[in-house]
């Protein structure tokens, strides 16, 4: 993970999935697809069971749920419908628009990995 974070510019764009859930499952491949398309952006998969601190004090009580991280905080946290397309839009929102307002969320995992 942290020679991915290194080696992008961009957002970092992370997904919060467990192994059993079976929409993460069905997601995952589209999240991987749209992490070749995108590959200014860290695109990160983190299994909440295997590295919750990844999550610091945040809860997931749906799946997906996603975090996108600028270098000035999480530009966005929270469950989206499991449709890359959604999330691809998202990302175009949020790439552009530098003065997006900082929300609440998880520590920032440029922060953790460095």
């Amino acid at each position: 993970m942290q020679s991915r974070l290194a080696a992008r510019s961009g957002l970092v764009v992370v997904c919060y999935c467990a192994a059993w859930c079976d929409t993460c499952t069905q997601y995952r491949g589209d999240f991987e697809q749209l992490a070749l398309r995108l590959p200014q952006h860290a695109f990160v998969w983190v299994d909440i069971e295997d590295s919750p601190e990844l999550l610091g004090d945040e809860d997931v009580e749906n799946f997906p749920t996603l975090a996108i991280q600028g270098t000035e905080g999480n530009r966005f946290f929270g469950t989206l419908l499991p449709y890359i397309g959604h999330l691809e839009r998202l990302i175009e929102q949020l790439q552009g628009d530098a003065g997006h307002a900082v929300v609440e969320g998880p520590p920032l995992l440029r922060t953790l990995a460095g």
